[in-house]
């Protein structure tokens, strides 16, 4: 809506809302625009495209206009006698840097009008006080592909608007970390009534599980040098390797997050691929963990820039728009979404509940019995085979109708209550003895055995 109010207002070619991600890069997620211009919604952008220096003005001066970018700038007289520089910083009238005017000619658009949103955002200061800041949410991003001015009051208009707008996410970001943390408490609640029951295994095996506690691609227990994998993971023999990178280089840290297990120093990141990056450790006891892994995050993004030129270069002295997306998207491939702070709160909070878990349960006989659980898992799959064949005998045997069973050779090996009672011929007498040769007419042997073999195929 607020794309489309801000086009009414403005009579720009394209509007769009461009939001930072927790990595700083951009994406657009709203867009109107001219019929005959190419569509950019959707696309992602590297957080180098807008610079820090960039954000920090934007979060000074709340609005940039640039009529026309093809248009030489003007060189700033100022008396010699002045103690410091002129600081064009607050001006409209400031000329744009030549990089982004070179980005505005390569996306085909002469004048530009961007606005800042910005929301609020708790902070905490050195003493450990928490108080109300600011940051920058992103921008409305105005683009026209002719000369194009927009008086002051319309401006001031349209600075207004990013004020409600920042209003309404405000209130949206709210609502939405509300029911963030909810699902985090109650998901935290069912895991710990898991643990009570059904001490530290319900948590990897029931549901919910260790995955749902906060977004991953894949979840690990590592006890007793053994692993239990939830989705997508490394393979055992790299979980315990990297537990053993964990007890070498953190050994007095109770955990470790990261969103670049290579960047962190880990060595056999190179042989994870693309599909583990990011890593949150928590340390439950001296040697064991408990692991959640993300993947990269470009397989999900649709970067802009890609017809740019690929010849362009550059000269080591100023920033050429194409140059930046390659080094960053080659950068993207090696990381994860970052970890939230509400996320690893949360996964503090469960290591804290599990290490006293493994606490009481640290003799020898629970070990015993929590290895024995944990086996039981790797079975489980068994198991349930087990327990369907042990119902399907159940209902055999207590049939009104006479059963009986043969294997592929003929030979009985199932043979219910009802058939005894009819035949005269206990189960202990009629077990292993071939139906067609020892339990039939001599007259009815061929035909008998026709039908055991037409059964027997299917």
């Amino acid at each position: 809506v607020v794309v489309e109010e801000v086009r009414e207002l403005t009579g720009y070619d394209r509007v769009m809302a461009y939001k930072f991600h927790e990595d700083e890069h951009g994406e657009v997620v709203a867009e109107i625009r001219r019929s005959d211009l190419e569509p950019y919604i959707g696309l992602h952008y590297p957080a180098t495209d807008v610079p820090q220096a960039a954000r920090f003005l934007f979060m000074k001066n709340r609005a940039r206009m640039i009529t026309d970018c093809t248009l030489p700038p003007v060189t700033v007289i100022q008396d010699r006698n002045l103690g410091q520089p002129l600081s064009l910083t607050g001006s409209t009238l400031r000329a744009p840097h030549g990089c982004h005017a070179q980005y505005m000619e390569n996306m085909g658009s002469i004048a530009s009008l961007v606005m800042a949103v910005i929301i609020n955002e708790n902070e905490v200061d050195s003493s450990g006080r928490a108080h109300q800041g600011t940051r920058l949410w992103g921008m409305v991003v105005c683009h026209h592909t002719s000369p194009r001015f927009v008086p002051f009051p319309l401006r001031s208009s349209c600075e207004f608007l990013m004020q409600v707008f920042g209003l309404q996410l405000n209130m949206e970001v709210g609502i939405a970390a509300q029911v963030r943390e909810k699902h985090i408490l109650r998901t935290q609640t069912l895991l710990c009534d898991m643990l009570l029951r059904d001490a530290p295994i319900g948590i990897v095996s029931q549901s919910p599980n260790v995955m749902d506690l906060v977004k991953c691609d894949g979840a690990a227990l590592f006890y007793g040098k053994k692993c239990w994998l939830l989705g997508i993971t490394p393979t055992e023999n790299q979980i315990a390797d990297i537990a053993d990178w964990l007890l070498e280089q953190h050994m007095d840290s109770t955990g470790l997050s990261t969103d670049s297990l290579a960047d962190a120093g880990y060595p056999g990141a190179v042989f994870l691929g693309e599909a583990v990056c990011g890593l949150a450790a928590a340390k439950i006891t001296s040697k064991d963990f408990l692991f959640w892994f993300r993947s990269h995050t470009a397989k999900e993004m649709k970067w802009g820039g890609a017809k740019h030129d690929p010849d362009d270069k550059d000269d080591g002295r100023r920033m050429h728009p194409r140059s930046s997306f390659r080094a960053f998207l080659e950068v993207v491939k090696r990381r994860s979404v970052p970890w939230e702070d509400v996320e690893m709160d949360a996964i503090h909070s469960l290591q804290l509940i599990l290490r006293g878990s493994f606490q009481d349960i640290d003799d020898c006989d629970s070990k015993t019995m929590i290895h024995a659980r944990l086996n039981d898992l790797k079975l489980q799959g068994l198991d349930e085979l087990s327990t369907v064949a042990n119902e399907m005998v159940r209902l055999i045997e207590t049939a009104k109708a006479p059963i009986l069973a043969v294997d592929a050779h003929g030979f009985i090996n199932g043979w219910n209550a009802k058939i005894a009672e009819l035949t005269g011929l206990s189960f202990e007498d009629a077990i292993g003895k071939s139906l067609a040769r020892e339990l039939v007419h001599d007259e009815s042997v061929a035909t008998v055995e026709r039908v055991l073999l037409l059964a027997l195929e299917g």
